[in-house]
């Protein structure tokens, strides 16, 4: 027999997002989803206002299952705290694992560590090394508070999720609905199966091209994340004074 909704998850666990996700029923559009546009406009506006000061931001993603004794957990920590030392301000998914980690770096390193959790179905709770918090209900607007105040995704091991917000970020990169910003994928041996992937059927086949592969980064080291984030900022400055100086001619 055939699970329903109900069966799967109760009533009182229905997040926004599949509500909203959700195909209506004849009679319940002008009831419910014309309305819930106020509600997502209340949250674009409520994490523009919280975040509006964040200049130099870089998101770290990776696996909520990471566990605190790992080496990957201690990479993203070490990882967040060297960002934090160099002046940016680190934003996470604000839970557990490689969040947890970098938030933690970031915290006792004395920079700006910033959880953007989201409502889940099972309740997903903040980590306690944030300086700001923020709660979203729906993924995809979440998802453009990542982007928008982000000068770099660093994307440690992890599952969908973290596959998502990676794959993401390549497609508005490529594009250009975004600047192109530096995507850096940590750990070699785990992420060497989807890179021989990208450049061998999806390379070959004309799906991507030799550009779009040279946006990602491949690291081992916390030390080199710092050095490819401040290196294309420095790049982004130059372009953008020659940008104004040949306007002023």
């Amino acid at each position: 027999m055939a699970e329903t909704k109900d069966e799967r998850i109760p009533a009182a666990h229905v997040t926004q997002d599949e509500q909203l996700l959700e195909t209506p029923k004849p009679d319940e559009f002008t009831h419910t989803d014309t309305w819930r546009v106020f509600r997502i406009m209340g949250e674009f506006v409520e994490g523009f206002d919280e975040l509006a000061t964040i200049t130099r931001g870089v998101s770290i993603f990776g696996s909520a299952r990471t566990a605190a004794d790992s080496e990957q957990y201690r990479a993203a920590q070490e990882t967040a705290a060297l960002l934090a030392r160099a002046g940016f301000a680190v934003i996470t998914g604000g839970g557990p694992g490689i969040m947890e980690a970098a938030n933690r770096g970031a915290f006792e390193a004395g920079g700006l560590s910033i959880g953007c959790n989201i409502e889940l179905p099972f309740e997903q709770r903040a980590n306690p090394h944030l300086t700001r918090s923020l709660t979203f209900k729906y993924f995809f607007v979440r998802k453009t508070m990542f982007v928008k105040y982000s000068t770099a995704f660093i994307i440690f091991p992890g599952g969908f999720g973290t596959l998502d917000e990676l794959f993401e970020a390549l497609t508005l990169i490529q594009t250009r609905k975004i600047r192109n910003f530096p995507v850096v994928l940590f750990g070699s041996s785990y992420w060497a199966g989807l890179l021989d992937w990208v450049k061998g059927p999806m390379l070959s086949e004309g799906k991507i091209t030799e550009e779009d592969l040279r946006r990602l980064h491949l690291t081992d080291s916390p030390a080199q994340v710092v050095e490819i984030v401040v290196k294309s900022q420095d790049s982004l400055r130059s372009l953008d004074k020659l940008v104004a100086d040949d306007i002023s001619r």
